[in-house]
């Protein structure tokens, strides 16, 4: 059987899931259907879901060795450069898709198959590195911004817990908007790196200048009620996580009164991730990259995702 190397989940670790990664040699892609292809990756990035999965989150033992990452550039059989769109239509999933490596093998290989359809023009003048941090944090950020905050409408976007993927990322679209972005950060270094990117950083909890119409939640239960008190009358508190706890207290008096709007989100469409590498484009805008490391250190680059030190995205370039 032909063979590749790959990062996979070997085995289930929830309190060291650097233990349960494995970097060895894996099948080829197989093609469950006429329309898929095989692409040869160029550049991945690490997101916290691989992390969950080395933990047991989303895959069962039967699925092992499942291959980890869900974004990629690469490059098809014909020699054109494409951004992979990871969400899969999954029939057998509760939700009718799936995310690479939830089902399908991931991106952190050498090659990796998704339906043609998956695969998105890069354009000219944005980096292989750079593209592959949007196909899952970037778009996810995009699409809370977009289609379900109805940021157009906004003056004033708050970001909470602005350090991981998605938040950094709603920090730079919103300022690439023309928004006034707050943000917040328990690191005073984060705090100064947020401001960099045209926030005003501030200390959870901390009392705005102004309520704000768009609220980006990510963090859960510690910023939550921070939330509900910085929003205007009619915002939207849009929710794409939970990293500090999933069951926080909701002032339900204060949602009817100020006419909130709760919504949940995750990932987005093909045509949103399209117009998010239209935007990237055409505005100059870059994502926040914390490290690139060579496919010979990924081990290397998922330490740096769990220490949690990170502040933007984690690359890894398999051409190096």
């Amino acid at each position: 059987m032909p063979i590749m190397r790959a990062a996979f989940v070997s085995r289930f670790d929830d309190a060291n899931p650097l233990a349960a990664l494995a970097v060895g040699e894996q099948p080829e892609p197989t093609h469950p259907a006429d329309d898929w292809v095989t692409v040869q990756v160029r550049a991945s990035s690490l997101n916290h879901h691989d992390l969950w999965s080395l933990r047991g989150v989303g895959l069962r033992a039967e699925q092992l060795p499942m291959i980890l990452g869900c974004d990629a550039v690469g490059v098809d059989p014909d020699g054109n450069e494409f951004v992979v769109y990871p969400v899969i239509p999954t029939p057998g999933d509760p939700r009718g898709i799936s995310i690479l490596s939830e089902h399908f093998p991931g991106t952190l290989a050498e090659r990796v198959a998704v339906p043609r359809s998956n695969l998105l023009p890069l354009p000219a003048g944005l980096a292989a590195a750079d593209a592959a941090c949007l196909p899952t944090a970037w778009l996810t950020a995009w699409r809370m911004l977009t289609t379900v905050g109805r940021v157009d409408g906004a003056d004033a976007v708050l970001v909470q817990g602005a350090g991981g993927g998605v938040a950094t990322a709603a920090v730079v679209l919103a300022a690439a908007m023309g928004k006034r972005v707050y943000a917040t950060s328990r690191d005073a270094a984060k705090r100064e790196r947020i401001a960099e990117l045209g926030a005003t950083a501030v200390e959870p909890g901390a009392r705005l200048p102004e309520r704000v119409d768009v609220i980006i939640e990510t963090v859960g239960a510690a910023t939550f009620d921070h939330s509900l008190k910085s929003a205007a009358p009619m915002a939207r508190i849009v929710v794409s996580g939970a990293t500090a706890g999933h069951e926080p207290k909701v002032n339900l008096r204060r949602v009817f009164a100020m006419q909130l709007e709760i919504l949940g989100t995750s990932m987005g469409t093909p045509d949103e991730l399209a117009a998010l590498l239209a935007f990237c484009a055409e505005r100059d805008v870059r994502p926040v990259v914390d490290t690139v490391v060579p496919f010979s250190g990924v081990a290397d680059a998922f330490a740096r995702l769990h220490s949690g030190d990170v502040f933007g995205k984690v690359v890894v370039d398999h051409t190096a």
